[in-house]
């Protein structure tokens, strides 16, 4: 018997399920990959306190990681919401030679504008685990934060941001553009050559996890096999379509839909450029 890859995610988990671990594992299993999770926090605001990041001690984190380690095995990683310092540290620490596959989404601010990254982690993100990443998927606020502060406006920004922020030592950047006006494009930089992703923007609010899907669809692709281009053109697909058809049950911000192409087929063809 064949059996899937071993796919883990290091990450947030969301109580509403849209996004974080839960997003993560919904892609695995739509992609047929193995799953697994290390949960860092608990994304949920309290109704008293107004508490919304709760976090996990480093002996949970490492628990975790060593019963997938031991009694699964790893493949490929992909790295989510780690909110502070030590949580970075640790990590790194952990995956530290480990050769996976090893996939950094720098994830900074939730869809609700809840903050998930504390201020002085930003320096041991890029030190300690971007450096080592096969690729980096950050938005146009992150890839902003991660160039200290630099405006971001267009598909050129957008190209010149990749370019620099792999010389932090990722093998590839992926900057996604989904906050630019017109087509939703993306600029993938390998440290040779630019390509970009492009599908006609949905008309839609309800796009709670896509970042987290689409790197997720990313690892899983990767894991099975693809190359790095191949994987980003096919997680592109994936989480556009899982955008539109996405949905809410109550009147807010609803959550991409996992199973789009399994029910419904791809929503757009991805056009890739050069």
């Amino acid at each position: 018997m064949n059996y899937p890859p071993r796919v883990l995610t290091i990450a947030g988990s969301a109580a509403g399920g849209s996004a974080g671990i839960q997003a993560d594992l919904k892609t695995f299993q739509e992609l047929d990959v193995y799953g697994m999770s290390v949960v860092t926090a608990l994304v949920a605001k309290h109704p008293e306190t107004g508490k919304n990041v709760h976090m996990q001690t480093q002996e949970a984190i490492e628990a975790q990681f060593a019963t997938a380690n031991k009694q699964v095995g790893i493949e490929a990683i992909k790295l989510g919401m780690l909110f502070s310092k030590e949580v970075i540290e640790c990590v790194a620490d952990l995956i530290a030679d480990s050769g996976d596959t090893l996939v950094v989404d720098p994830v900074m601010i939730g869809k609700m504008n809840s903050k998930l990254l504390a201020d002085d982690a930003i320096d041991a993100l890029k030190k300690e685990l971007i450096p080592d990443a096969s690729i980096i998927t950050p938005n146009m606020p992150e890839a902003s934060v991660l160039l200290n502060g630099r405006n971001l406006e267009n598909v050129d920004d957008l190209r010149q941001a990749a370019v620099d922020l792999h010389k932090l030592g990722p093998a590839n950047v992926l900057v996604k553009g989904g906050r630019l006006a017109g087509d939703a494009v993306d600029v993938l930089y390998d440290g040779k050559r630019i390509t970009t992703f492009s599908v006609p923007r949905i008309d839609t609010e309800h796009t709670s996890g896509a970042g987290c899907t689409y790197s997720a669809a990313i690892t899983a692709y990767i894991a099975k096999g693809y190359s790095v281009v191949e994987a980003v053109h096919a997680a592109k697909s994936f989480v556009t379509t899982a955008i539109a058809y996405g949905f809410s049950y109550t009147d807010t911000v609803g959550p991409t839909y996992h199973a789009g192409v399994r029910k419904h087929g791809e929503a757009h063809t991805v056009k890739v450029s050069n």
